[in-house]
This record gives structure tokens, sequence and C-alpha cells, in this order.
């Protein structure tokens, strides 16, 4: 099992009542969500961990992880409220307010976290999770806890409207990214967190600090992957845009199911990884992305699509 480890949340997103008044329709979200809904519908056995409520949203929540083959059983559930997010557009643009206060994600604690089973064989973090409290210091234990043993996989998926301690969250990013064996970040966040440089350079220096295989997504141009040996870059496929939600988890989790369909989720796989296997990472990422991209919202595509 990969057990992709973060937030779930509802998108309330704007819409037209029949009687024109202007209401809000509720829609699963969130990064790590999304990327634990793309793996189960690229046929790997995924698992997702959590805080869940117990209100009307934590069950459409758990409804849609079902229905997509991943299993919430590990994930902390509590009477506290699901955090929303509830979206307008402005000239065309979106614009999010985070209603996240005592959450039952927000409010995750060390205590709530699960005795990972044997199953488990990866765990993935990320998404607006890691730079609020307490839930961000508990995703970071569970992280370092399993390290050692299990491969594990980062993508930072910065929102800065998050961060309301900078130096803190980016001590947690590097303490995180030394630690992880796999790292994937977007090249505006590798910016964001290394500076001016070119991105093989940024990799580079990731490797470095302790992981074993760098992905960086550049959007529309394409992805590229590193290892201490190799590097790679697949272009992206050109297809008609709908809108680019979910298209970097979605990537997340082709990086993870070829890993997982090559039987290479294991330390030592990860860390040997040669120049096919890093490939396969990046074309079933990039064919993965490109049909989320293709229609609306995070709507991941499942593996007879992709045939």
């Amino acid at each position: 099992m990969i057990l992709s480890c973060g937030e779930a949340l509802i998108d309330m997103l704007p819409r037209e009542s029949v009687q024109g008044e202007g209401a809000f329709a509720p829609y699963p979200g969130g990064a790590v969500f999304n990327t634990a809904i793309a793996l189960g519908r690229l046929g790997s056995k995924s698992g997702f961990f959590s805080g869940l409520s117990d209100d009307l949203f934590g069950q459409m929540l758990v409804n849609a992880l079902a229905e997509s083959g991943v299993d919430a059983g590990l994930s902390a559930r509590s009477d506290r409220p699901t955090t929303l997010a509830f979206v307008t557009l402005v000239d065309g643009h979106a614009r999010y307010a985070f209603y996240d206060e005592n959450t039952a994600g927000r409010m995750l604690s060390e205590a709530d976290l699960p005795q990972v089973p044997d199953a488990v064989r990866a765990l993935f973090f990320g998404g607006i999770s890691l730079p609020v409290e307490p839930c961000g210091a508990s995703y970071e234990a569970l992280m370092l806890r399993e390290a050692p043993q299990r491969v594990t996989m980062i993508d930072p998926n910065i929102r800065p409207g998050f961060i309301r301690d900078e130096a803190r969250y980016r001590a947690r990013l590097a303490r995180m990214m030394a630690a992880a064996d796999i790292v994937k970040i977007s090249d505006e966040d590798l910016r964001w967190i290394e500076g001016p440089g070119t991105i093989e350079t940024h990799a580079v220096k990731l490797l470095e600090r302790g992981a074993k295989l760098v992905f960086v997504t550049e959007g529309a141009t394409g992805a590229h992957g590193f290892s201490a040996n190799h590097s790679i870059f697949a272009p992206a496929r050109r297809v008609e845009v709908v809108d680019t939600v979910g298209a970097g988890d979605t990537f997340n989790a082709g990086v993870l199911a070829a890993l997982d369909r090559a039987g290479a989720l294991d330390k030592a796989s990860v860390a040997q990884a040669d120049e096919a296997l890093v490939q396969a990472c990046l074309e079933l990422g990039v064919a993965a992305a490109a049909v989320v991209v293709s229609r609306a919202g995070a709507n991941p595509p499942w593996a007879s699509e992709l045939v």
C-alpha cells in the first residue's frame, strides 16, 4: 500500500441556483487527497491518512475515497468540522477563503498518528498541511519516524497564503526533503525554496542533501527526473487544457504508481534506480497529468484511460 498523508477539504465552488441566485457547490479536494485518489485509480493499493471529520462533509470525503478504491481506515476521526475553501472568481482568477481553524484536519496531533502496518511500502507527504500547526508538526513526526524503513516522498506544493512563520516552515521542509527518498517539486516552488539558479543546479543540491530521486515539473513544458547518475526530461503531452487543478498531484501518483508497477517500492530500488525506471516514472506522471488537465477540476484518470 502507498499511504498518502495530508489534507482533505471541501472546495466550495461558485454556482448559480435555478432561481438565478449565487450559490456554492461542495467538491472533495486537497492536494494530498487528490494524490491518494489518483493512486487508487491508477491501480495501486492506496491508503489515506488525515484528520477526518464525522460531519456530512467528512463523510463526503470518505465516500469519494472509497469510490476510487482508497482505504481511509488509518485516518483519525473526530467531531471537529471539515476544512472548507470558498472559491470566488475575480476577473477570471480564483481567490480562496479558507475556514480551517479548529478543524479535524488542522488539529491532528502526534497522539493521532497511527502504527503503520507492514503492508504500507511507501508514504507520501505535502500540501497545505505542512505550514500550519499542530498538524504540520504531526506529519513531520510521522515522516521522520517512518523514513528509515520505508520509501517516503514529498511535494511541498507551496501556498504562501498559508505560511505564518516562514522560517519555521522552511526549516521543516529542509528536514523533510533531506529525509525523503523522492522529492517532487514544481519549478516555481524550487525557486521559492532555493532562489535563483537553474533547475539542474538546484536538483543536484537536493540530491546531495539526501534525496535519491528528484522530479521537477515545468507546467506545459514537461518534467525533469534526476538521480545521482541520470538527468532525463520528458516533454508534456499536447492536449487542450481545461484547467490545471490537480495536475501536480496526479503527476505524483504517476511516479509512485510506476515504481509500484516495477516492483521498486523499496529504499534500495529507489536508491539504485536506473535510467529506464526514472523514464517510466516521468512517462506515467506526464501521461496521467495530461488527462487531468484536459477536464474540469481534479478528476484523475483511471488506468484503463491510459492504455
